[in-house]
């Protein structure tokens, strides 16, 4: 069987690192930080066990908050393409941070399906 990028970015750590620098980002972005009524620390939790589970990670998003429904999860934002780009901005800068980890194909691939995300999260 094949490793996951999950398995061969290095597990958890990958994503709680990565996940680390895009909301120390997030934390003084004045597009951004208003979205999050809850504390980033909870949000940080979910973005990091959602994208380990979806790059072959365990399941612990899935079981301790059902289906990711990204779609319906971000509805209630208004996520303009200021939003987007800004979300962006500071997704790209993370995955510099900690994308050295990454082998080139493997950095290529999450940073396509984190880009795709963010497109069809836009929905203003």
């Amino acid at each position: 069987m094949d490793a996951t990028l999950f398995d061969r970015a290095g597990g958890q750590p990958f994503f709680d690192d990565l996940v680390a620098h895009f909301y120390a980002g997030v934390a003084t972005d004045h597009v951004l930080r208003p979205m999050y009524v809850e504390s980033l620390d909870v949000a940080a939790r979910h973005l990091a066990l959602f994208l380990a589970q979806y790059w072959g990670g365990p399941r612990t998003y899935e079981d301790e908050r059902g289906h990711p429904r990204l779609r319906m999860r971000h509805a209630a934002f208004p996520i303009t393409r200021e939003a987007r780009e800004a979300w962006l901005r500071h997704m790209d800068a993370a995955l510099v941070a900690v994308g050295g980890r990454l082998s080139d194909s493997d950095r290529d691939e999450l940073t396509a399906y984190l880009h795709g995300a963010a497109r069809q999260l836009q929905n203003l």
